[in-house]
């Protein structure tokens, strides 16, 4: 899940140096993100449950 995190993160950044941090295609890869970090925060909090 860290390689698919920093490949979305630079892939953002990308997106924010060629159309700008407001634009819909950055926006939208800022949202994957979220979404990629928000389940890793989830597994990571379940597995410290578990322990």
């Amino acid at each position: 899940m860290h390689d698919a995190i920093e490949r979305k993160r630079k892939e953002m950044f990308d997106m924010a140096g060629r159309y700008g941090f407001a634009s819909e295609r950055t926006i939208r890869c800022s949202q994957e993100l979220d979404r990629l970090l928000n389940a890793f925060m989830q597994t990571k909090q379940h597995n410290e449950e578990v322990l």
